[in-house]
């Protein structure tokens, strides 16, 4: 384009909702495309507990019949022994029923071979289709960033131009940690109260069935137990709030509200002994970076959690001069630090958060000896702004 040309705004709208629209249909395909795989990988995951269940059957036919088998052939052994002694029938009979059994048992192990081959197959079928929906979830929300991006950052193409530097290294982790986060919680919605409310319903259905059939006190314990439901529900639509913001953070700080939390943790988690404690005297800093420093610490517990079983989890804080030092240890199963991609999901948003707040992480863990997590946050300026 030469100097003295007029730029033809109208063709850039046109070129430029084009693209948005060819963008947005392409995320809509990879969303149906994640939407059947996870169907599908539901349905594995149903056809592979009944072939868990049908192999554990097996196995006790199995057992059954090698002891059956054992004492055919014994009685096999003494039938021989006194073969003069015993008539033509009961000889018969003694080898009719040792070569049954083994029949018996070659067919029930040739059919548990069969569907050990067959959960084999389903696992790495399963394996695979995981990892499709991973990428396409990856790709969706990359996807995400880049119309919001392309919505909200550009439509004043100067003003971005001008801005250019700041958009990409701070606008982009903005969209990027919400994205993420509404993610998270569709995910605690639709696994949590929404499964619960589902199965309130079905059992609501069932009341007047069950008092028709069973009589009153039948029905009055079915309503006893879709109380119960209702409160679990309830229960689990508070801890959600509770996860978005703390309302203690605000008031207390992040030392009695990472009390508190925890111990609400470990009360939800029989077994897991959670603890706290907080060196030197701590200060209240901005709300910004209290309430960073506690996404911190509940996704490293969450993550203990979920992929470590552990017995014991420490949470230990130190306020020194320049900055905080967390650590989060805990006694489970580990990992292997090479198998870790460093893209992965859990990872990759705390590195973002911690570098938010100019900080460093470091992750420590192997196989069978735990997991250490090291956060090193520095006590925020008066000018800084920290994304929550």
């Amino acid at each position: 384009m030469f100097p003295n040309d007029k730029i033809d705004i109208a063709s850039l709208d046109v070129i430029f909702n084009r693209m948005l629209e060819t963008i947005t249909n392409s995320k809509d395909d990879i969303f149906i495309i994640s939407e059947q795989s996870r169907r599908s990988f539901e349905d594995m995951q149903n056809e592979l507990e009944i072939v868990r269940k049908e192999i554990n059957i097996l196995i006790d036919e199995s057992d059954s019949l090698e002891k059956l088998l054992q004492l055919s052939r014994q009685r096999l052994v003494i039938v021989s022994k006194t073969f003069s002694e015993q008539t033509e029938e009961q000889v018969r009979v003694a080898y009719e029923n040792t070569t049954k059994l083994q029949l018996d048992l070659s067919l029930c192990r040739e059919r548990e071979g069969q569907l050990r081959n067959k959960r084999d197959d389903l696992e790495r079928r399963m394996k695979a289709l995981y990892d499709t929906i991973e990428r396409a979830d990856h790709i969706v929300n990359q996807v995400n960033i880049v119309i919001n991006y392309l919505t909200t950052d550009l439509k004043d193409v100067s003003a971005a131009l001008e801005q250019a530097k700041i958009k990409q290294d701070f606008g982009i982790r903005i969209i990027a940690a919400q994205e993420e986060e509404r993610k998270r919680l569709s995910r605690e919605i639709h696994d949590g109260p929404a499964q619960m409310m589902a199965n309130v319903l079905m059992r609501s259905n069932l009341i007047d069935r069950t008092y028709r059939e069973k009589g009153v006190d039948a029905a009055l314990q079915e309503i006893s137990d879709l109380k119960e439901n209702v409160r679990n529900a309830l229960h689990e639509v508070r801890r959600i709030i509770y996860d978005l913001r703390p309302m203690a953070l605000d008031d207390l700080g992040i030392v009695p509200t990472l009390k508190k939390y925890l111990s609400t943790v470990m009360e939800y988690n029989p077994g897991v002994d959670i603890q706290f404690v907080s060196y030197n005297n701590e200060q209240r800093i901005s709300s910004n970076y209290e309430v960073s420093i506690f996404r911190l610490v509940q996704e490293s517990v969450n993550n203990a959690l979920k992929h470590g079983k552990p017995r014991v989890i420490t949470v230990k804080m130190e306020w020194l001069r320049n900055h905080i030092n967390i650590v989060v240890k805990d006694d489970g199963s580990g990992f292997n630090m090479e198998d870790v991609r460093e893209d992965s999901f859990g990872i990759l948003g705390m590195r973002e958060r911690i570098e938010l707040l100019k900080g460093s992480i470091k992750i420590n863990s192997s196989v069978g000896n735990g997991t250490i997590v090291i956060f090193k946050v520095p006590y925020p300026t008066n000018d800084e702004e920290i994304l929550t």
